[in-house]
């Protein structure tokens, strides 16, 4: 495995997809560990990303101002569609290469940051849904660079809430879960 985005996303995704497909309909007005997303707003904000993120990749305008319902039809099969694009926008040439996004980050930040979400919002996805989620270990690897870099921002952007103290012998990901301010043992209340 390398590290370049694509690949990182088609495992993130590999990991992703089996969740999506999990969450019953009867499970979308759950709360998740993401407190400003029940289940239905979680996924179409991820749907969003994933969406927006194929956009980035290309050099091209995104569009964060409004997140439309994506949760119609066959929306757990669009998912892996919308998944499999991403993955092809980030192979393409030159995607890792200069600056994209209104921020004018590199590229390859950018490409971390769609990473981040395909691995954390689908966690979040699993916990409220009472599904098993393990990531790909090599994605964990690149996220935890990311959120040590741009931690300190997205906290003061309310991107993420303070770190979460955590025990001694936790895991990598339980690590950067934490200091994304998630409580890495969080479950639903009853």
């Amino acid at each position: 495995m390398t590290d370049k985005i694509s690949d990182l996303l088609e495992a993130a995704a590999a990991h992703a997809e089996p969740v999506v497909r999990g969450v019953d309909d009867q499970e979308l007005g759950k709360r998740t560990p993401c407190a400003e997303y029940d289940v239905r707003d979680l996924l179409n904000h991820l749907f969003h990303v994933v969406v927006n993120f194929q956009a980035l990749a290309a050099k091209k305008d995104s569009d964060f101002s409004h997140t439309p319902d994506y949760l119609r039809g066959d929306w757990r099969g669009r998912f892996a569609e919308e998944t499999g694009l991403l993955i092809a926008a980030w192979a393409a040439p030159g995607a890792e290469e200069g600056s994209t996004g209104a921020m004018n980050l590199p590229a390859r930040t950018v490409g971390s940051m769609v990473l981040l979400d395909l691995t954390v919002h689908v966690w979040d996805l699993a916990r409220a849904t009472g599904q098993d989620f393990t990531p790909d270990e090599a994605g964990v690897r690149a996220l935890a660079a990311l959120v040590a870099q741009m931690g300190p921002t997205a906290r003061q952007m309310k991107v993420f809430a303070e770190p979460c103290p955590v025990p001694g012998g936790v895991t990598p990901f339980e690590e950067l879960l934490a200091s994304t301010g998630r409580n890495p043992r969080w479950t639903p209340s009853p």
